[in-house]
């Protein structure tokens, strides 16, 4: 086994440092970031930092970058408390890499990307039409964070938009069903095998599996 100290890790270049301490936390999911300004322009992002912060209320958190350069989705959010987080799937996740190019702020990255603006009636922000599992949020807190400059937001869950099949009889969302994608360090994107769906843990009862269906 390869020992990396503190040391070291300070020392390695920039990039192979962070693609390294990137894969650390494993698998994350990969999402498209949609937004809109008031003057009508889209912004599409790819974040693989978001996460479940509660059921009820329904909120969702994500980090974004320092703001030490322009960020056109937490502009956006910030402008409009309005955005949408669009899975991506085995379908269109080279387009959902390609947006994290730097355009320019006036270019929407749906188009230049090829993926389709797609909007709901209430809703300001645009989702992707491609996505196969999609939902809007509100914003609710935006945090920064001093330790290193980054930005936790977070926003409560108002639509979402998915097959009726993919939701099972208890509740369970079957994200594989949709090619639903993970993404590992900065660049590398893995389909996923489900091995078993297992019952709620007791200290007095041995763990079943669950059929797909639900409970």
């Amino acid at each position: 086994m390869k020992h990396i100290s503190s040391g070291e890790i300070n020392q390695m270049e920039q990039r192979a440092r962070a693609r390294l301490i990137n894969s650390l936390s494993g698998f994350k999911s990969a999402n498209l970031i949609g937004t809109k300004d008031y003057s009508g322009c889209s912004n599409l992002a790819i974040v693989s930092s978001v996460f479940h912060l509660g059921a009820d209320p329904a909120l969702i958190g994500m980090i974004i970058r320092p703001e030490s350069v322009p960020r056109g989705t937490l502009s956006n959010i910030k402008q409009t408390s309005s955005y949408t987080i669009n899975h991506v799937s085995t379908l269109i996740y080279r387009q959902a890499h390609q947006t994290s190019a730097r355009y320019d702020a006036d270019v929407s990255e749906f188009k230049e990307v090829g993926l389709t603006e797609e909007y709901l009636d209430g809703i300001f922000a645009p989702f992707v039409e491609q996505s196969q599992l999609k939902f809007s949020l509100l914003l609710r807190q935006v945090t920064p964070l001093a330790i290193n400059g980054t930005v936790l937001v977070i926003g409560e869950v108002e639509h979402i938009i998915v097959d009726q099949h993919c939701i099972k009889d208890d509740g369970y969302l079957d994200i594989e069903s949709l090619e639903s994608v993970a993404i590992s360090g900065l660049d590398s994107y893995h389909q996923t095998q489900r091995l078993d769906r297992l019952s709620y843990a007791k200290p007095d009862r041995e763990l079943d599996s669950l059929p797909l269906e639900g409970r």
